[in-house]
Formats: C-alpha cells, structure tokens, sequence
C-alpha cells in the first residue's frame, strides 16, 4: 500500500505522525511511504532520516494526496492555505485516513470525509479494551498533557515544591489537588510527587481511588456515585446535584492547596464546572490552576483555552494541545498507536477489515459515503451522505 505523511498545518501543532524509525518497519511490510518535505522537521525528525529510513520525499500536500492510498495525520483535516482548499477536497475519493478527527467538535469535517468517500477512523474513539491498548492514542497524548501540566504549575509557582531542609530554615512542600483521576490525573499525582510535593486527588468514580493511592496520593472522599464510568471506561456526566455537592468539597480543599491540576472531562460532551468564580478567590494569592479541559470548555470557569490569565492573584493556564510541547517524544508514541492500528487493519498489507469488529466498529466514522457513527450523525442535519 501507498502511506501517505504530510506536514501538519494545524497552528502550534509540532507533532508528525509517523517518526523515521516506523518508516522501516512498514518497508519490511512491502509499504511504499511517501513523507512531505520538513513534515518532521518541528518534532526533530529531519528528511534525510526519512530518506534514509526509505520513505520517498513528496514537495508539498496536494502532491502527497494525489499518490496514496492512507493517510497518517496528527490533527483532523484542514483548511490548506498554500492551495487554498480543505485538506479533505485534496484527499483521493476512496482513500482511508487514520488521525484524530475531533468528531463531535467538528461533524462538518465527517460530513466532508462521508462526501469524499474516505474510509476514516477516528483515535479518540479506539475502546478502551485489552486488545486495543497499543492502538490508544488519547491514553499515550494524556500521560504526556499530564506531565506537562505539572512542570508548567511547577515553573509558574512562587515556591518549591519539595520539602527543603536547610540551615537557614526548612521550606514546607508545595500541596497539589489533583481533578480527575484517569491517565492525565493519575500521571499528573506521579509527577507532582517525584517534584516532591504533598498530593491529592478526587474522582467521583470510586473504582480508582485505590489507583490514586497507589501513586501516592490522598483520595479526597465524599459519597460517590455507583455508576460513575461507561462500559468504555470513561467517566459518565454526573448530575447538577452531584457537581455541586463535589464543589462543595472541592472548596473546602482549596484555602490549603498551591496548585489544582483539573483533568475532568466526559467524552463527547463539555467539560464539568468543578471550579467556579466565586471558588478560585478561596484559593491562596499565588496559587495556579492548570485546566487541562480547556478545550472542551474548563473544569474552572475562568478558564480560556491557550490562554493565562490572573484573577485575585491566582494564574489559569487553559492548557490545549500539551503533547506538542514535547514533539519529539509525542510523536514517537503517536506513530507506534496509528502502526499498530494499521497493522491490525491490514495484516498482510491487503486485507479489508471486518467492520463488525469490536475495534473497527467503535473508530470507523465514514465509509463509502455513510458517517458510521450514530452520536456524530445525530450532530448533522443529514446523517447520510453519498
């Protein structure tokens, strides 16, 4: 098959989605990889790895998209300002696309890929099963927006975080209050804790309070509900009564934390508000929040995505898009997700995936015309395009 690697377009996006280390592996597979110039060249990955490691080097995107078949990509399709057209009017008709799609914040991006008959699987809806763990894409960008998040609370605090103890006196160590315990949470506790800080943590899903504990933080408790998480392993939306019974307990934590992490978020919908106006002047002059929910609208409400702001002495980083500040690393991750998924989808390079498929069935939104998935089709206001 024919792979196609363009240069991501996406403003502040460094990431590329395949590093030249993958290119031999789908070499030995028989692929033919075909990589636009400087693709890699913001994630540390040059052209002439990539010629070395056997890809064929392509001068620009429309170039990329008229010779493959698959597309690799980070970021859903585009507006492409060199040529002046969608990414998805560039793509060949038939072709399969494996990226992530952000398919219920941008449907009309499906509705172009069903138009163009684009065979498109979606990373953020790879279930979070067993077998499809090496596939799971927002798992291995969440670990890295969770160390990230720490290191930027870190850089922006006014103190240490660790216990200091000198002649001159001895430096209490910061307190970190952690929202969210699923794998950006969980990696966020792991961090602020080798940076040596007191930790802890809240999660109205009571089967992870001992993953919390094992990383070394206090589980904040309060009565939890007994459905809190899908069968996919994601948090469930709570109800209005629960959320403001958990930000009465949130605030009562915040007079005696330095730093909130807040990862909440429940797939598909808007953020939960866990952290309101009124609750951020609780928190101490030169505390920091980072919201790693400000895309899908904060867990604080104060909160603006890629931006920093300052409310009564207190910063909000709306943190987007974390694992493109490591590019280097984020990429690699990246690309072992979309090979092995490709490799499951083509075992021998050839073969036509099974669409009733646990895995195929849950990350497949288009095909031959059709949006696959009902929650994106609902979004539409024709579900069906031919």
């Amino acid at each position: 098959m024919k792979i196609g690697i363009p240069k991501e377009i996406y403003l502040g996006e460094t990431r590329v989605a395949l590093v030249p280390g993958l290119v031999v592996v789908l070499k030995k597979q028989n692929h033919e990889v075909f990589v636009e110039k400087c693709a890699g060249k913001l994630a540390f990955c040059s052209d002439k790895e990539y010629e070395a490691a056997g890809a064929q080097l392509v001068n620009n995107a429309k170039e990329l998209y008229q010779q493959v078949d698959v597309i690799f990509k980070v970021q859903p399709p585009q507006f492409h300002p060199e040529f002046g057209r969608y990414e998805t009017d560039m793509l060949q008709e038939g072709a399969t696309l494996l990226s992530f799609l952000a398919p219920f914040a941008k449907p009309e991006i499906i509705e172009a890929l069903a138009h163009r008959k684009i065979t498109a699987y979606s990373m953020e809806l790879i279930p979070r099963i067993a077998r499809a763990q090496n596939m799971d894409a927002l798992s291995a960008m969440a670990t890295i927006a969770g160390y990230k998040a720490v290191l930027l609370a870190a850089g922006k605090l006014k103190k240490m975080f660790p216990l200091m103890m000198t002649a001159a006196g001895t430096v209490s160590p910061a307190t970190v209050l952690v929202l969210g315990a699923g794998v950006a949470g969980l990696q966020a506790i792991a961090t602020a804790k080798r940076l040596g800080a007191r930790v802890e943590a809240f999660d109205p899903r009571p089967i992870v309070r001992d993953q919390v504990k094992s990383v070394g933080a206090n589980f904040v408790e309060m009565e939890l509900p007994k459905d809190a998480e899908t069968s996919g392993g994601y948090a469930k939306e709570q109800s209005d009564e629960f959320l403001m019974k958990e930000r009465e307990v949130i605030s009562a934590r915040l007079p005696k934390v330095d730093v909130v992490i807040t990862t909440a978020q429940v797939f598909g919908k808007r953020a939960p508000l866990l952290i309101s106006r009124e609750m951020v002047q609780l928190l101490k002059p030169g505390s920091i929040i980072v919201d790693l929910a400000a895309e899908q609208g904060g867990n604080c409400e104060l909160t603006a995505p890629n931006q920093t702001i300052e409310s009564n002495d207190v910063t909000i980083i709306g943190a987007v898009n974390l694992p493109a500040a490591v590019p280097a690393d984020a990429s690699l991750l990246y690309s072992h997700n979309l090979l092995n998924l490709f490799e499951y989808l083509f075992p021998n390079g050839k073969a036509s995936p099974s669409y009733e498929d646990e895995i195929v069935k849950a990350a497949c939104v288009t095909r031959g015309g059709e949006i696959l998935n009902e929650q994106v089709k609902a979004l539409l206001p024709q579900g069906v395009m031919v």
